[in-house]
């Protein structure tokens, strides 16, 4: 059986596995053996921001298949699914804004963008913040504000300060020995915490007094699910350097960090080849990725995000939800404690509704459908979390 081999053959994360075998997927739907399906309530942790199986993504897939998958490592040739899609990204984002760097995946990127400041400042130190969550490969784990995940992979970076985050007065930690200050906008894996507007403010003026780059990962809050085409919009907050991914590639796997180039254009010199990736920038992940962002921008959905959200906040009121809080269509329901909020998991699975717990906090469920949701999906899928939570409770 599938099961038996997925248990038996694959390296896993965690000693259970989320009891669910998905043969396809469309639009909001996850689709298992027989007739068992599930809304997808979490988008495959903030990817599938068009839906699964977007005609434009799939005939943009199918066709860079026929033209190439590999025709070279990354950088060394002109690659038209890369040149194309950094174009319009840069268009979209604008100046200083306009220099993208293409990887596999978001902690690449995070990796690409701490080498690029620290050469770029020729500074040694960084500043994160508690609970962020920027990835798991050594450097990205370093940045990540979660001690429990960094148990036994140690000794990790040195020279990284972790603050908490809202917190103005910590920011004088930042100093002109600081190549970097790595921020979410909105904390994801924390369980969508909300940034105070004067606090990002601080964070950009204290950037800006003692020369440190702003790095902003936009990793789960880009491509519209904030109900802005980027997160930082929202705040008029400009970042030194943007790193994407996650809904990037529109299903397919890519990442990117993203400046001016004056500041990217470190890692081509003294000596070349600073930061080199085999297959980051994939054609095949660069033409879903494109078309997705096309779609996203066409048919304005970052406008549909606030409605489907009126519907969440009004319709998931419930005495054992003690807390409903985000932004757009990136939300954390909050429970009394940890086996409070896997019960309702767990009947939420049950019930055909998809979600999951969070990194940093253990007493919360994630909220983060695709954009291309109906009201009706919404209201559906609101039902199943409710009915959920009543049977938990």
């Amino acid at each position: 059986m599938l099961q038996d081999d997925f248990y038996r053959h694959l390296a896993r994360t965690a000693d259970e596995a989320v009891d669910m075998e998905i043969t396809h997927a469309e639009g909001v739907w996850l689709y298992g053996p027989g007739d068992r399906a599930w809304i997808d309530f979490i988008s495959g942790i903030c990817v599938t921001n068009v839906g699964h199986g977007a005609p434009e993504v799939v005939a943009a897939v199918k066709e860079q298949a026929g033209r190439y998958l590999h025709a070279h490592v990354y950088g060394e040739a002109i690659l038209s699914p890369q040149v194309r899609y950094a174009t319009r990204l840069a268009e979209v984002l604008g100046p200083g804004l306009d220099h993208v760097y293409f990887t596999n995946s978001g902690a690449e990127a995070i990796e690409g963008a701490l080498k690029v400041a620290k050469k770029y400042t020729g500074r040694s130190r960084a500043v994160a913040f508690h609970n962020a969550y920027h990835g798991s490969t050594h450097g990205a784990l370093s940045l990540t504000g979660n001690t429990a995940m960094k148990y036994g992979y140690g000794p990790l970076l040195p020279r990284i300060s972790h603050l908490p985050f809202n917190d103005i007065e910590a920011l004088s930690v930042i100093s002109d020995k600081t190549a970097a200050v790595f921020m979410e906008v909105i904390q994801g894996a924390g369980g969508a915490v909300l940034p105070d507007p004067a606090f990002l403010r601080a964070v950009r003026q204290r950037c800006d007094e003692t020369g440190a780059l702003l790095v902003l990962d936009e990793i789960q809050t880009g491509f519209g699910r904030t109900g802005t085409l980027w997160a930082h919009q929202a705040y008029d907050l400009r970042p030194d350097i943007l790193v994407l991914a996650k809904a990037l590639g529109g299903g397919l796997p890519l990442g990117a960090f993203i400046g001016r180039e004056e500041v990217l254009s470190v890692i081509r010199r003294d000596p070349p080849l600073g930061f080199i990736t085999t297959f980051g920038g994939h054609a095949m992940a660069c033409a879903a990725g494109l078309a997705a962002l096309n779609k996203i921008i066409e048919e304005d959905l970052p406008k549909r995000v606030f409605g489907l959200e009126a519907i969440l906040k009004q319709r998931l009121q419930h005495p054992a939800i003690q807390e409903l809080r985000g932004r757009g269509l990136l939300y954390a329901a909050l429970f009394k404690d940890r086996d409070m909020a896997e019960r309702v998991r767990l009947a939420c699975l049950q019930g055909g509704l998809l979600t999951i717990g969070f990194l940093s906090i253990d007493h919360g469920l994630r909220i983060s459908p695709p954009l291309t949701m109906t009201e009706e999906e919404m209201h559906l899928a609101c039902d199943r979390f409710l009915v959920a939570v009543e049977t938990a409770s």
